[in-house]
């Protein structure tokens, strides 16, 4: 796709159903990560800004958590059929501000779609409000819960699925009867206000959402600190999210965190070759490697290593690096210059950590001179020690062992402060079941690739989350359960 003119886009604060400049009047640039080219400047926003936007959702939320679940359906169904318009824009912007190759950018938008339309169809079911009864042992008394809005909820989402994070967070805060703001990064923030744009289209009631662009330090930790935000969700990597929940705690704030991995792919000697081969190139190459789920440790039964990894250097050279908008491209560039160098660096001490380079490690042939691109990349006999093994690389490399046992798989790819996701590729059900059974994850693929239904759950162990996105959970993750106790004669007319 080429782009004949430069688009036209939103790059304001939304406060309390206005498009606003930010109070102190400073921009963000933003840049296309393939062409290292400038795009717009957007608003920056202050504390000042968040106290304005929380001011302006705390006042919404004392009629939006009033609201029966069929109403806050009709506006989630709104956004669902605007964003399917906007389809074509979204992609572009996904792709023009991301990097991600047009194929990518269109799940994206499928995805959001998805989401918006299930948690609407949840919402359906909330309208009754006395309550669930619970069964006690006492015919004198009803218990009930009673599931209600937590209030303002803050949503601080990353650059790596502009658009996707935000509807995880958005529909269910939506649904659940909060109001919010939503904090996007300053890296992505284009397709992040086109969508806002969307939301602020549907006719929600004044301040029910607002948005404002800034960075972590400006934004961000005055929304965690904020005396009236009563939850903060926040998907990113696990040292920011560590510094989050320390702000949060001193209002002592309900916090859901969705942070770092660093996941296994187990591929075991009966598995089908070709198919492991699929599984690895996209668990570890599909956006560029800037995923949280990225499984980049690949375990490979001794019996089919060599033939693994001949497989998958081949597979490495088919993939065609390059502009997102060109015919046959598959992987764009990475989403910014820091991270761009971030990635070259754990490279680098990779290779200075003994671990054998067989593929990939620097720019790709062919690509421009400008613009964050590399290879993909592969490393064999990775000291279980070094960095490249253990820490969370976020971008296009694959990290490979050898293994002889099924327990000894198991025990390689559990030894890891993350535990969010992991696959399993073996034609022996019994033993995918035991082996899923036993790994300390929170997704567990079997011979399949990295799908996400909304109706499904998403989070992990360990370091990887604080409680789970999607499916009810995502839901409750923005109530509060109330107990509500009657003595049964008290009610009875005299």
């Amino acid at each position: 796709m080429k782009m004949q003119h430069k688009p036209q886009f939103m790059t304001q604060l939304y406060i309390d159903g206005r498009w606003v400049d930010g109070t102190l009047g400073r921009r963000i640039v933003v840049i296309n990560p393939a062409t290292e080219t400038h795009l717009a400047d957007v608003a920056a926003g202050s504390a000042h800004d968040v106290d304005l936007a929380v001011a302006s959702a705390n006042r919404a939320f004392r009629t939006w958590k009033q609201t029966t679940g069929a109403e806050r359906a009709r506006f989630l169904y709104a956004i669902a059929q605007e964003v399917d318009v906007r389809r074509e824009r979204l992609a572009m912007l996904q792709s023009l501000n991301n990097g991600k190759p047009q194929a990518e950018a269109h799940i994206d938008v499928d995805d959001v779609i998805a989401t918006f339309r299930y948690y609407a169809q949840l919402a359906e079911s909330l309208d009754d409000i006395s309550g669930e009864d619970v069964n006690i042992p006492s015919t004198e008394h009803r218990v009930r819960i009673c599931r209600e809005p937590s209030g303002v909820a803050a949503l601080i989402v990353p650059w790596n699925f502009p658009m996707v994070t935000t509807a995880w967070k958005l529909a269910p805060a939506l649904a659940a009867g909060c109001t919010v703001i939503l904090k996007p990064s300053e890296i992505t923030p284009l397709p992040e206000l086109e969508l806002a744009d969307i939301v602020a289209s549907v006719g929600l009631p004044q301040g029910v959402f607002n948005l404002v662009t800034g960075t972590g330090v400006d934004v961000g930790a005055p929304l965690a600190a904020h005396p009236n935000v009563a939850k903060v969700s926040f998907t990113g990597s696990t040292g920011v999210g560590q510094t989050v929940m320390k702000i949060a705690a001193d209002t002592v704030k309900g916090v859901s965190l969705e942070l770092g991995g660093k996941s296994s792919i187990i591929v075991f000697d009966d598995a089908d070759l070709d198919l492991a081969v699929d599984l690895v190139a996209a668990g570890g190459f599909f956006n560029a490697g800037q995923m949280c789920s990225a499984t980049s440790r690949v375990l490979v039964a001794r019996r089919l290593a060599a033939d693994l990894l001949a497989k998958l250097i081949e597979r490495a050279a088919q993939i065609v690096v390059g502009d997102p908008f060109a015919p046959g491209v598959s992987m764009g560039p990475l989403a910014s210059r820091s991270q761009f160098e971030r990635v070259l660096g754990h490279i680098k001490q990779g290779i200075a950590d003994g671990a054998r380079l067989v593929t990939g490690g620097g720019r790709p042939v062919g690509v421009p001179e400008q613009g964050f691109f590399i290879e993909p990349t592969i490393f064999a006999d990775v000291p279980p020690g070094c960095a490249l093994w253990r820490d969370e690389i976020f971008g296009p490399v694959l990290c490979v062992r050898v293994f002889d046992t099924e327990q000894e798989a198991i025990d390689i790819a559990n030894d890891s402060q993350y535990g969010l996701v992991a696959t399993i590729v073996t034609r022996n059900e019994v033993r995918s079941e035991r082996v899923a059974r036993a790994l300390e994850a929170g997704v567990v693929w079997i011979n399949a690739p990295q799908l996400i239904f909304p109706q499904a759950s998403w989070g992990g162990y360990k370091r990887s989350s604080i409680g789970r996105e999607l499916g009810p959970f995502g839901l409750a993750a923005f109530q509060e359960i109330k107990q509500v106790l009657t003595l049964r004669h008290a009610n009875q007319l005299s």
